[in-house]
C-alpha cells in the first residue's frame, strides 16, 4: 500500500531548487506555462486561453493534493520564489504500486539541467516516502528531450506505441533495476 498522504504538502530541497506546493499567486507563471506553444507541442492538451484558466487549473490541482490523488510541485529556485516549471506524480495506482510522472519547464529555462535535478528528487520522494515500486511516463514520440531525460534515469522504452494514443511511448522506472 502506497503512503499518500499529501497533507502536510512536502516541500523538497536540492542543491539549487525548491520543489514546493503550487499557489493562487503562481497564475501568472501557470499561464505562461499553460499558454505556450513550445511546451505544449508535445502535450495532449489544450492551452490556457486566460489568466482564469489558470487559477481554474491551480484549485483543481490543490482539490486533487488534499484527496491525495496527485502530488504537484511547483519548481523554484532556491534565491526566488518564481515558478519555472512543474512536475507531478499521479495516477496512482496503489495495487501495483505505481504511478506516473509529468513535468513541464518554461522554454527560457530548458537546457539548464534543471528538470533533471527536479525528477532526481521527485523519483527519491516516490520510492522512499510514498514506497513507489515502478513510475511510468508517456512521452510523445518526437519529444527527444524528454526521452534522454527518462533514459538518464533508467527508464525503459516500450516496444510498442501507447494503445490510446500511439504519438506516445510508455517509459517504466521499476526500483528493482534503477538507481535508487
Amino acid at each position: 500500500m502506497l503512503d499518500r498522504i499529501f497533507t502536510p504538502f512536502p516541500t523538497l530541497t536540492t542543491e539549487r531548487l525548491i520543489l514546493r506546493q503550487l499557489s493562487i499567486d503562481d497564475d501568472k507563471e501557470i499561464f505562461a506555462l499553460r499558454s505556450d506553444n513550445k511546451v505544449n507541442k508535445y502535450l495532449d492538451r489544450q492551452p490556457s486561453e486566460t489568466i482564469e484558466d489558470a487559477r481554474r487549473f491551480i484549485n483543481k490541482v490543490s482539490q486533487s493534493i488534499k484527496k491525495s490523488d496527485l502530488i504537484y510541485w511547483a519548481i523554484t529556485m532556491a534565491d526566488k520564489n518564481n515558478l519555472l516549471g512543474t512536475i507531478c506524480l499521479f495516477d496512482f495506482s496503489d495495487e501495483k504500486n505505481k504511478c506516473e510522472i509529468g513535468y513541464e519547464l518554461l522554454p527560457d529555462f530548458q537546457g539548464q539541467g534543471i528538470m533533471k535535478e527536479a525528477t532526481s528528487k521527485i523519483i527519491e520522494f516516490g520510492i522512499r516516502t510514498v514506497g513507489l515500486e515502478e513510475i511510468e511516463a508517456f512521452t510523445h514520440k518526437d519529444n527527444q528531450n524528454s526521452t534522454k531525460l527518462l533514459e538518464k534515469f533508467g527508464f525503459k522504452k516500450s516496444t510498442e506505441p501507447d494503445k490510446t494514443n500511439p504519438d506516445y511511448f510508455i517509459f517504466t522506472f521499476k526500483t528493482s533495476t534503477g538507481q535508487y
